[in-house]
């Protein structure tokens, strides 16, 4: 993986943090027609959003476990794997 963050890693990771920390989810619509915009990088790149996502997800651990937002489940779930 790469180290330089991207928009589309930060727009995932703000989707999953938002939804593990129970933030309202009226933003959502706005997280769903930034991610529908990456039809153009998909169309060069067929796996691009499984590396974003893949990104984010590590992303979102970090956060949550940096700010013991982490719900126990997860927790458990990546001790797991």
């Amino acid at each position: 993986m790469e180290a330089r963050p991207s928009r589309p890693n930060a727009e995932l990771t703000a989707a999953l943090v938002g939804a593990d920390v129970g933030l309202p989810t009226t933003h959502l619509d706005d997280h769903a027609a930034y991610i529908g915009s990456w039809l153009d990088i998909l169309r060069r790149d067929n796996r691009a959003l499984l590396t974003a996502a893949a990104r984010a997800e590590e992303a979102a651990g970090f956060l949550l476990r940096a700010t013991d937002l982490a719900c126990e489940d997860d927790l458990d779930e990546q001790a797991a794997a």
